[in-house]
């Protein structure tokens, strides 16, 4: 019924929960989730999760947050996607949030590590034809615009993917969108003060939607500043179900077809 399509079940505060966390989604009606590698050396860890168990799938990449970490190559990001279950080349993107107090103090002019890391995700998942899961976080500009120089525009040979943890603007969703992009949100769309992201859901095309939990993060209300896990995930669908004018379910069915689309369709 419902997919989680980004979490982070590699991380020790929910692997050593493992078994309850699977019957906990067993409850919930959460079949599926997409277990997100952030570096190289977590890998191996992700990727047993998904060869263990049926429901489970995996991605390959470094986040952008993450520095003294191996660094990708597209060679070997295009080695690692080619095993099996891994359906996603990221988690990529741009983070300049709070660079003074985050990155010493740097600017944008010296995230150009970020950058062409980015590039290199983007030219790996176009070689393999897998889905970029993109992290952008007060960097849209930068991101859509690396996105378009890389040939992201929809066409014969662009990889595609999802903005994933949706927090931007209707303009950078429309962005996003007019590159042939999908749309996820978290549990941030049911935070309080969260209205003017609420609205962006309530425009973005019924088929470009997805929903996660990017557990153990971002907890939805009634479970905020818990640790979060994917059973979680109906709380996002009901609160899209009640902008959208549907059932919790109905946005659970056509979430999970449009996670197949994405990511399944290219293994068929």
């Amino acid at each position: 019924m419902f997919t989680d399509s980004h979490c982070h079940l590699s991380m020790p505060e929910l692997m050593q929960e493992l078994p309850r966390i699977r019957a906990a989604m067993q409850e919930a009606r959460v079949d599926r989730a997409l277990c997100i590698c952030t570096v190289l050396e977590e890998f191996e860890a992700v990727h047993a999760l998904a060869s263990q168990y049926d429901n489970f799938w995996a991605s390959v990449g470094v986040h952008p947050d993450n520095e003294d970490v191996r660094e990708p190559t597209v060679q070997e990001l295009v080695s690692l996607s080619a095993r099996s279950k891994v359906l996603a080349i990221g988690e990529t993107g741009l983070d300049y949030y709070q660079m003074e107090e985050r990155k010493g103090g740097r600017s944008i002019a010296d995230m150009e590590w970020q950058r062409e890391r980015f590039r290199v995700h983007i030219r790996a998942a176009q070689q393999v034809h897998k889905p970029l899961v993109i992290h952008t976080r007060e960097a849209s500009h930068d991101t859509i615009a690396i996105l378009k120089e890389e040939g992201e525009q929809g066409g014969a040979g662009a990889a595609g993917g999802v903005f994933h943890c949706f927090t931007e603007t209707a303009e950078v969703a429309r962005a996003a969108l007019d590159l042939g992009f999908y749309i996820s949100f978290s549990g941030i769309l049911t935070f309080k003060k969260a209205q003017e992201l609420r609205e962006v859901a309530r425009f973005v095309p019924l088929d470009r939607l997805l929903i996660e939990t990017d557990s153990p993060y971002l907890a939805p209300v009634p479970y905020r500043g818990k640790v979060n896990n994917p059973s979680y995930v109906p709380f996002v669908a009901a609160q899209i179900a009640e902008l959208r004018g549907m059932s919790a379910d109905a946005v659970g069915e056509l979430t999970s077809r449009n996670f197949d689309n994405l990511f399944l369709s290219r293994t068929a």
